[in-house]
Parts: structure tokens; sequence; C-alpha cells
């Protein structure tokens, strides 16, 4: 399913894919900027009883009760405990693909970019069904000193992530 997801963003913008990086713990991640509607500061969230532990609260984003998802919590990811939670971003996903208000709580948000097709490992996103929801690792080149290196950016489909969270 996931290796479908791929071809379809594959073949949307002539073999590239658009996504907005972000950062969890130590590592970056990114997710498709066509499931993303904005980014907004951290603000004050209100927690709800009886509810997973992934799920942070709800915030009230300009008159829109919006449920967030600790998105950490939900992967597994350690905490850093040298970074404050108010620090944090909130990318707010698309309402049509999640059918209500939801945001992911994350550490930061690094940047929107575009990569080649070719510069996605899709053997390196395991078959398991664990990992279900990464799509690829996306090798971002860059040069630092006259050095070239590459950095590992784990490419999710929160399309996926969100439909494993709906049936928990």
């Amino acid at each position: 399913m996931a290796t479908d997801t791929i071809k379809e963003a594959g073949s949307a913008i002539g073999g590239s894919v658009q996504v907005v990086e972000f950062v969890l713990g130590d590592e970056t991640f990114a997710i498709d900027l066509f499931d993303v509607r904005e980014v907004v500061e951290y603000t004050r969230i209100s927690a709800l009883p009886n509810s997973p532990s992934y799920i942070k609260g709800i915030i009230d984003l300009r008159g829109e009760i919006t449920t967030i998802i600790d998105l950490k919590q939900r992967l597994n990811i350690p905490r850093n405990e040298s970074r404050r939670e108010d620090q944090s971003r909130i990318i707010v996903l698309d309402d049509t693909i999640t059918k209500k208000k939801v945001g992911i709580m994350v550490d930061d948000v690094l940047s929107v970019s575009t990569f080649e097709m070719n510069q996605v490992d899709r053997t390196g996103a395991a078959d398991t069904d664990d990992d279900s929801c990464i799509l690829g690792i996306i090798k971002k080149k860059t040069r630092v000193k006259d050095k070239d290196l590459t950095d590992l950016i784990i490419w999710i489909d929160i399309r996926q992530l969100l439909g494993e969270m709906m049936k928990e």
C-alpha cells in the first residue's frame, strides 16, 4: 500500500515530491506538503481525559476545536529533556484527509522541500506492520566545508498513520 502512495506522489509532480521537513528528537522526518494546512506556534493544550496516550489534547485554533496528536509518543521516540514543550510547533493537517481538525505536535519545522523520486530509498523502509507508515528514506545531499554529506529524512505517510490510530 505504501508503494502505491509513493508511485502516486512521484507521478503527481513529474517524478518529484514536495514535503514538509520537521524534527522529532534527534531525527528529521517529512510528510507530504499537500497533507498540511498550516504550521502554528505552540499554544496551551487542554488535556482530554480517558484518551490514548498519544492524544495530547485539544486547542482552540481560530474558533475551531483541533485535536493534537503527540507524534513522538505515537512513534515511540524518546523525549529530549533539554527541549521544552512550549518550543514545539503544531502542524495542522488538511481536514479533507483527516475528516476532522487534527494537528501533530513536533519539535521543530525545518522547511518545505522538493526531492526527486530517485532520492527516495524505498528499500530502507521496512515492510513490517509496525513500519507501514514509512514511505521511504529521503537522501538529502548537503555540502559542508567542501565535503558532500547525505542527511537521511524519514518520509512518513501521515494518512496511513492516522488511519491506524483511528482503528485503535
